[in-house]
């Protein structure tokens, strides 16, 4: 049994599910995927967080504040497509989900190769997607009028795959909602009481006993007023599911992955990570997205490759439409890398680092590598049209193939290895071989 004390909490290991499994699925859904737009603008750590940023923010999960700072791009097409005094709240009985299958959601999330799904709980606008007791602002009252948390949960779990619990435990604007201008405001403008920090921490726990997460991936930080009780949280959680995870996103109190986002943190070969992030530049559904701000289904799995040889996890997120249909473009791009993982998940389930690390191998090539059972598999990323070839220093042996349709030549150069792909198509992404 784990006690409320940080000695004990600090016993807890990354159980073996969550460093296996690699891939999971994220996803932000909620009213704000009703107006369902923001400026596309650039990725998260391209620009310092200051007024620039949340001025043009490009998270269309962040509408309410975007509106709230009364400036920029989305506040402008606010008032010309709702009105200047229509309010965010007003979103939420428009929010319907009248055509969300949570079956066929969890069988593509199978289909697609992933190992676990996080849902957001409950975003910064407060909205809870599961019926709480300390709050009628839920979707058993409000908006769907279902309890999205509990249905995908059992969907999931139907699959076969782990279902986690996003909460955004520091930022509610239904209990503070000054205008957020810079990243300090974020702790600073956030509700300083001991009511709220008591509310966070007991919709927590109606988590934990309701869903028994096994990730709970809390956002950008804990109530203060709160910080004492974490050790007690923590013990109730790994009691509760003992091969659970949580975040680093906890005021720096503790964590079992650290998470980076987009270009915002730095890559730990030392320690779990995880790397969430958008198909495009939002993680709510963004109708103001076009095609060339989407990853492509080879830009995914290149992604996957690199994240998992450098001993991270891909939290690959998609944003619903508001009736709760996935749309097309990233539904293609996870039945891609779906398929891609058929042929080619060896290289990536239950893998670890190699000791050789990503290098440039040709002009933009990466060679990736990974290692399990005493086996190397090297991934190549970002192969051109046609013929490459190149050069993979320090390496001998033979290479095989996962993909029976791969051609290629190899030749032994001393102590180098010199490989030529012949015939690649960009849609047939990361090509893997087996060492032996």
């Amino acid at each position: 049994m784990y006690q409320a004390n940080w000695e004990s909490i600090r016993t807890h290991k990354v159980p073996d599910w969550y460093d296996d499994c690699k891939f999971g699925i994220f996803i932000h859904w909620g009213a704000y995927s009703v107006p369902a737009w923001a400026p596309p603008t650039c990725q998260l750590g391209e620009i310092p967080a200051d007024e620039q940023w949340f001025c043009n923010n490009p998270y269309a999960e962040w509408y309410y504040n975007s509106i709230n700072v009364k400036k920029g791009p989305t506040w402008e097409h606010h008032k010309k497509t709702w009105g200047e005094h229509f309010p965010y709240e007003n979103f939420v009985p428009m929010w319907k989900a009248e055509n969300w299958k949570p079956q066929e959601w969890a069988k593509l999330f199978r289909e697609a190769g992933a190992g676990y799904v996080v849902l957001t709980t409950k975003h910064h606008d407060g909205l809870c997607l599961f019926p709480s007791q300390y709050t009628a602002y839920n979707t058993i009252f409000c908006g769907p009028q279902r309890d999205i948390m509990g249905e995908l949960t059992r969907a999931v779990r139907e699959q076969g795959l782990k279902m986690g619990a996003y909460y955004s435990g520091l930022i509610d604007w239904r209990f503070a909602h000054d205008p957020i201008f810079c990243e300090e405001q974020n702790f600073s403008n956030a509700c300083q009481t001991y009511e709220y920090a008591d509310y966070a921490y007991k919709q927590m726990l109606e988590i934990i006993d309701r869903y028994q997460p096994s990730v709970l991936w809390n956002d950008i930080g804990w109530p203060v007023r709160g910080v004492d009780n974490l050790p007690a949280l923590f013990a109730h959680y790994y009691n509760t599911v003992p091969d659970g995870v949580v975040d680093d996103r906890w005021n720096g109190s503790w964590k079992d992955f650290a998470s980076l986002e987009y270009k915002l943190g730095a890559v730990c070969r030392e320690e779990k990570w995880e790397m969430c992030r958008g198909m495009g530049l939002s993680f709510g559904y963004n109708q103001n997205e076009e095609r060339s701000h989407l990853l492509r289904p080879d830009e995914l799995i290149g992604l996957l490759a690199g994240t998992v040889a450098n001993g991270g996890n891909l939290l690959i997120n998609i944003g619903p439409k508001a009736d709760g249909t996935i749309p097309s473009e990233q539904e293609a791009c996870l039945r891609a890398a779906g398929k891609w993982l058929t042929v080619n998940g060896e290289a990536i389930y239950g893998t670890r680092c190699s000791a050789r690390l990503s290098e440039a191998v040709a002009k933009g090539v990466t060679a990736h590598y990974t290692a399990k059972e005493g086996a190397l598999y090297l991934l190549l990323d970002g192969l051109p049209e046609g013929e490459a070839t190149m050069i993979l220093p320090n390496l001998s042996g033979t290479l095989v193939p996962l993909d029976p349709c791969t051609r290629f030549e190899s030749r032994q150069l001393e102590n180098d290895l010199q490989l030529t792909i012949t015939a690649h198509h960009r849609e047939d992404a990361v090509v893997v071989f087996r060492c032996t």
